[in-house]
């Protein structure tokens, strides 16, 4: 009884909003949401409705919508009722009641005639003003494309290069048209590097901003599956994400030689990195803590002693493409040490955190195969009394979902943490799966409810303890 009455409060009309926002506006995962779910107050738990002018103008548009057809729906219902008119009253009983579900569909058609009449040509306006702004700036232009680790690389870079030159870059994951047009225009045009983060979403969207940066230099930070609800295959994702080297000179293209998928498409005169080192100079005397990293870089007789707040053998080519690549723009080896010296991790990036003697490792900001795989790694690298690890498995994994996951499982074994904790939804017997194929022989818990288990943290972890919690799924994923 609770979810129909749902169906009929003002709580209804900012659940459908937001269902339509967290699904990006997209037509079928909006749809494919709303008919799986049955209670609409139970929509919202890990965020709320972001008051944006699009969704305050859907939510109105729906609200009016809904009153409208139920106060007529009424207006017939009384007609039918005081003349006697059987039909007449269902007919409107049934205006009435059908209001919420037939608005919910309706919205649709406004959402497409938005896209059409405003999007669509602000898209254009945004293309144009970063195009205006930046092929035409004279700064070295740096374009970052990948499956992950795009963010994490362009800090790296920023925080770096910052020490010797006047480095812009785009902000936190702002990596969209209408961010890079933002961005274009508070350039000065004095800039020494800009740094532009490519986001990939469906075909052709890197290719489409790499058109209107034109970059002198391009990194490919690996290639993972992602997005193949869109992309459909890992090959199509792989060809957009490599499009971002269009235009830019072999010597001047750097990809993670440690993404085993980006192999096929590195070509013979382009240069990669890799934890081993980057540009000729080798990582040698690393060591490893939950509060960061050393290590050294050599090249012939040159040694550059480097220390880290950031945590992860994974991070290490990219620290070290940062450094050479630095030095390599003009940069001493005293500025790049003082870059180094600076990186830390950011929010939900291998954050880690002390909490009551134990140890937490926040890595939920997003996920990929490689990113468990780099996870994992690190959990069984760092010592501590008992080991945790926690996930609720990858999204946007198309048909590779099973595949995927089950490898997720093999990963998380090998790292053989004392207690797993998956998040019940559509992927957890597939990592089960995983789990008991590697002969997993600890504890695993299955956790309803995401939010109480990361708000009870305290209750949950004992002195010595090292959890570490990886990915997370909004709330339009099940």
């Amino acid at each position: 009884m609770k979810a129909v009455i749902s169906l009929y409060t003002p709580a209804f009309c900012r659940a459908i909003i937001y269902m339509l926002q967290a699904s990006e506006y997209r037509i079928m995962p909006y749809l494919l949401w709303f008919w799986r779910t049955h209670d609409f107050s139970k929509v919202t738990y890990r965020r709320t409705l972001e008051k944006t002018r699009a969704a305050n103008g859907l939510l109105t548009l729906l609200t009016i919508g809904i009153y409208v057809q139920m106060l007529f729906g009424i207006s017939l219902l009384i007609a039918g009722y005081t003349e006697e008119l059987t039909e007449l009253y269902y007919f409107g009983l049934g205006i009435m009641l059908a209001a919420p579900i037939v608005w919910a569909h309706l919205i649709i058609v406004f959402v497409l005639l938005a896209k059409a009449l405003v999007l669509m040509p602000q898209e254009a306006r945004h293309i144009q003003t970063a195009k205006t702004a930046l092929a035409s700036h004279q700064a070295t232009k740096i374009a970052i494309a990948g499956s992950y680790g795009k963010t994490t690389m362009k800090e790296l870079l920023q925080t770096v290069l910052s020490e010797g030159k006047k480095v812009a870059a785009t902000p936190a994951n702002k990596n969209v048209t209408s961010s890079h047009a933002a961005f274009a225009k508070r350039l000065k045009g004095d800039e020494d590097i800009i740094i532009v983060e490519y986001g990939e979403g469906k075909p052709g969207d890197v290719a489409r901003m790499n058109a209107y940066v034109e970059p002198t230099h391009a990194v490919i930070t690996g290639i993972a599956p992602a997005h193949l609800d869109r992309y459909k295959t890992l090959d199509a994702a792989a060809q957009d994400i490599f499009s971002a080297v269009e235009g830019v000179s072999p010597a001047h293209v750097f990809v993670n030689a440690d993404s085993t998928d980006a192999e096929p498409y590195i070509e013979p005169d382009q240069q990669t990195y890799t934890r081993e080192g980057a540009l000729g100079w080798r990582v040698t005397s690393t060591k490893y803590s939950v509060e960061g990293m050393s290590f050294t870089l050599t090249k012939g007789r040159k040694r550059l002693k480097l220390q880290t707040k950031l945590i992860g053998e994974h991070l290490l080519g990219p620290l070290s493409l940062a450094a050479a690549l630095a030095l390599e723009l003009g940069l001493t080896e005293a500025q790049v040490t003082r870059g180094i010296a600076k990186t830390k991790p950011h929010e939900h990036r291998m954050q880690p955190y002390a909490l009551n003697g134990a140890w937490v490792i926040d890595d939920t900001y997003n996920g990929n195969l490689e990113g468990i795989r780099a996870g994992t790694a690190l959990l069984a690298q760092l010592p501590a009394k008992r080991k945790l690890y926690a996930t609720p498995g990858l999204v946007d994994q198309g048909k590779l979902t099973k595949e995927v996951h089950i490898q997720v499982g093999q990963l998380i074994a090998r790292a053989k943490p004392d207690i797993v904790v998956l998040f019940q939804n559509s992927v957890t017997k597939h990592i089960k799966d995983g789990l008991e194929f590697a002969g997993y022989k600890g504890e695993v818990r299955i956790e309803k409810r995401p939010l109480e288990f990361y708000e009870n943290l305290t209750h949950f972890l004992a002195s010595g303890d090292l959890l570490l919690m990886q990915n997370d799924w909004t709330d339009n994923y099940r």
